[in-house]
């Protein structure tokens, strides 16, 4: 075989497994190039090949003639055979054996002409179905997009977000009506709910409205807007109240990484989104009050970082918006969100230095402008709870849960520090003091479970790059473990829902095991009942690990389950009422009244269908010196 025909076979291979990895599983952007670069290299070899390389092969054929000769041994009278032997060969030549199936799956040169052209056609139309992946996309500026989405919906309150570029609309107003009307809420019809007189450059003419909800009960409403823009959406039920919707389920749904046309189907629209198409199926079944999305909601780095500006990150939200497979999931549902690295860049880890900025731009206007409130800050109360300058995580508490949105990027040490590092942290001083603090708060009646939103996974059991994770800040873990376990005293749940993985995985954490041989002050002050749950979901739409990469090694993280396969992954998380009701209330020696435990039922979705489900109750509150917190950050803080 000629130089030629290895550099031609060889190309050929690597082309195609590399366009399969990226078209078919992920878009890894280091792909494209060598692609590119090898195809180059391809074609001239492919030439040169059926050029130098003969088109027939020789065949030498070797004939073997035996004969045998009598001889008589002249002393004893023996006879003795010998062989003798004739040897011919004559050469032939014949053609080249075709072998096309290897051609054609393979690459490899043919001695037919028809298979190499055809071979590399093959690789050339590889080539450009990995440009139409990574340029096409990218042609589609949204300049010109116009969209309202639903943000933050509370029962009091509902936020959009408006995008529009073109003035001759301005101002936008918005009105909404209740979809139905009864006594004693009738409404003649649509009514004004305010507007936005004028949009510029500096939000890339995006604006939130807020609308008043004038109606005291959870109602489904109707909205529309003077630029042509309609949908629904659902008041939330009052904190501490069951919903009067969905026999009084509350039901939300949650997941994170969104990234367009993995895998990769030429029929396409650009900017199609694959995985939401099965969200899109769901949505209906679920009645859901908002989606909770966990981050990665752009991936500026994949397939191709085209820039580091303020312009090249707005690009890419708008891109998601401009998506035709959006609004199936958006229009009639409330989106919150959280941030994570692919917002940024690939784990993030530099606090608010470098390219910082310029990502987080878009993300205030499109994101944190239409969220729920900032959290407040710890030791404020009553009227005087206000948000720290500059915060951006948010807190909200509805129907039988309250909420707390951290941001694990903005504030976070460097990844590479050590994992047992004391000054180590994910969330900053600030953040950390005002989590602490929304854990440590004892809940209205009727509030049953805190709800944490962490874009990285909370358990040290995913094995690959733990580092990004909280197994890569464990200090700071385990006094956030504390006051959970504190919180679970006061007979409230807590349940962390986290994404970034590509894969599903549910932990438990449960405290410190009861030590029979223990006094009553060295004893873990923590019953069974307290432990906390998990549930990490993920990708929306994008690659999973083919290779399982969650592995529990000790016992202070638990696997419930894990499934690492499957484009599209997110969990429905539904509160469900109290199975003893209000009957079952007790009355306590200080006046207050317990009722019974709420149950939180969680059921993962994977391709549009349901593979696992599961309930978790909350904990009965304990009363006495075991239910004060004791940890030393809880001293320290009050």
């Amino acid at each position: 075989m000629v130089l030629q025909t290895k550099i031609a076979s060889a190309t050929s291979l690597i082309i195609r497994l590399a366009s399969y990895f990226f078209l078919r599983w992920a878009l890894f952007p280091p792909v494209p190039p060598v692609v590119f670069a090898l195809l180059a290299i391809n074609i001239p070899s492919f030439i040169l090949s059926h050029l130098a390389e003969p088109k027939f092969e020789i065949v030498k054929e070797v004939d073997v003639v035996v004969t045998d000769t009598a001889v008589e041994d002249d002393d004893n009278d023996a006879v003795f055979q010998e062989e003798d032997v004739d040897i011919t060969s004559s050469v032939t030549v014949q053609p080249r054996p075709l072998k096309a199936l290897r051609t054609l799956f393979l690459g490899f040169p043919s001695p037919s002409k028809l298979l190499s052209v055809l071979a590399v056609l093959t690789n050339i139309l590889l080539a450009l179905l990995i440009a139409d992946r990574v340029y096409s996309e990218h042609a589609i500026t949204g300049e010109d997009l116009s969209f309202v989405r639903i943000g933050y919906v509370s029962d009091s309150n509902a936020k959009f977000l408006i995008r529009e570029p073109d003035q001759a609309k301005m101002p936008v107003t918005m009105e909404i009506r209740l979809l139905d009307p009864q006594p004693p809420f009738d409404t003649p019809g649509w009514e004004v709910a305010g507007g936005v007189r004028w949009t510029d450059n500096s939000t890339d003419y995006t604006a939130v409205l807020d609308v008043p909800l004038r109606h005291p009960m959870q109602r489904v409403y109707e909205w529309r807007t003077s630029n042509n823009h309609s949908g629904e959406f659902t008041a939330g039920p009052k904190a501490g109240q069951a919903p009067s919707l969905h026999d009084g389920n509350f039901t939300f749904v949650a997941t994170s990484c969104m990234l367009s046309r993995v895998p990769y189907n030429p029929r396409d629209h650009p900017l199609a989104i694959p995985g939401t198409r099965h969200l899109a199926k769901v949505l209906p079944t679920l009645g859901a009050q908002f989606m909770l999305f966990l981050g990665d909601f752009i991936y500026v780095d994949v397939p191709r970082w085209w820039g580091k500006q303020v312009s090249d990150y707005r690009q890419k939200y708008r891109q998601v918006y401009a998506s035709p497979d959006w609004n199936p999931i958006a229009q009639n549902l409330s989106w919150i969100h959280v941030l994570d690295d692919h917002e940024i860049a690939n784990d993030w880890s530099e606090k608010q230095t470098g390219i910082y900025h310029a990502a987080v731009d878009p993300y205030h206007h499109y994101h944190t402008a239409a969220n729920p409130p900032l959290a407040p800050q710890a030791g404020t109360t009553g009227l005087l709870r206000a948000a720290r300058p500059g915060a951006t995580y948010f807190e909200f508490s509805q129907g039988p849960a309250s909420f707390f949105m951290l941001d694990t990027r903005s504030y976070r040490s460097s990844n590479k520090l050590p994992f047992d590092s004391a000054s180590k942290t994910m969330l900053g001083a600030e953040q950390l003091a005002d989590f602490l603090a929304f854990l440590r708060r004892p809940e209205p009646r009727g509030i049953k479970w805190k709800i944490v939103a962490s874009s990285v996974p909370f358990t040290k059991n995913w094995r690959v790059n733990t580092r990004d994770t909280w197994g890569g800040f464990l200090v700071e873990r385990q006094i956030i473990l504390e006051a959970m376990w504190d919180a679970g005293l006061q007979g409230t749940g807590v349940v962390i829902l986290s994404g970034d993985r590509h894969e599903f995985a549910a932990t438990k954490f449960p405290p410190p095991p009861l030590n029979e041989s223990s006094t009553e002050e060295t004893q873990p002050r923590w019953p069974a009942s307290v432990a906390v749950h998990e549930f990490s979901a993920s990708p929306l739409s994008q690659f999973y690990s083919p290779i399982p990469t969650y592995i529990q090694s000790g016992d202070t993280d638990v696997k419930l389950k894990y499934i690492n396969r499957g484009n599209s992954k997110f969990g429905a998380v539904t509160i469900l009422p109290s199975t003893e009701g209000d009957s079952s209330a007790i009355a306590k020696n200080d006046g207050s009244i317990e009722t019974g435990p709420s149950r939180l039922h969680y059921r993962l979705f994977i391709n549009g269908e349901e593979v696992w489900d599961t309930t978790i109750e909350s904990p009965k509150a304990i009363a006495g010196p075991k239910a004060k917190p004791k940890s030393f950050w809880s001293k320290l803080l009050g």
